[in-house]
């Protein structure tokens, strides 16, 4: 087994630190994102798609999609629980899984691939109004993100989830998508902190 990694990038993050979380070691393959590495050679024959990150199984099986890759892990190694326990559990961590994917995640996402000068030959075409569009509505979401945070200290409820793992990698994605959490969203901020300190926050 090994994953194809992309260093900082935020959807291979994503999934080192759910590994993290679960104390799970895979060999890492280090891919050039910046160099576009993934856009041919090892990764493009695993994944059309050219994107990372990408998990080969021992048996040559390909994995991809980061929250795939986690949900198969979480099969192979249910605890600590990351997606949930019982069926109202599971359904929490995926319902906030979700909001904060199109809500935050996406939104930072479109910002920083659509504005930032080095993603132009990236995102083709590079559409500057779209990204300008997109810093208030990821802006809008912690609004309404902040309230909630106010009720729990983990955003599906008890425990800490892949839901959490998301928004801290959102959170962090905020920087050089130059987008700022107002300091009146004291929960939020609040929130992210305490994500960050984690030990996972650092893989």
């Amino acid at each position: 087994m090994k994953l194809f990694d992309g260093g900082r990038a935020p959807n291979p993050r994503r999934v080192r630190v759910f590994l993290a979380e679960k104390g799970i070691d895979v060999p890492i393959v280090s891919v050039d994102m910046g160099a576009l590495e993934h856009k041919g050679g090892d990764v493009a024959l695993r994944n059309p798609l050219r994107r990372l990150p990408v998990l080969e199984l021992d048996d040559g099986t390909i994995l991809t999609e980061s929250v795939a890759i986690c949900r198969y892990f979480e099969e192979l190694y249910p605890e600590p629980a990351l997606f949930g326990r019982g069926g109202l559990g599971k359904a929490k961590v995926e319902m906030w899984q979700r909001r904060i994917e199109f809500n935050l995640f996406q939104p930072v996402a479109f910002a920083f691939r659509h504005t930032h000068p080095a993603m132009k030959e990236w995102e083709v075409p590079q559409v500057p109004e779209w990204g300008e569009v997109n810093r208030p509505k990821a802006l809008e979401f912690l609004n309404f993100l902040d309230g909630e945070l106010a009720l729990r200290e983990f955003v599906a409820g008890d425990d800490f989830s892949i839901a959490d793992i998301t928004g801290l990698i959102a959170l962090d994605f905020m920087k050089p998508a130059k987008i700022v959490v107002p300091e009146e969203f004291s929960n939020v901020l609040e929130w992210h902190r305490n994500l960050s300190s984690r030990p996972s926050a650092a893989a």
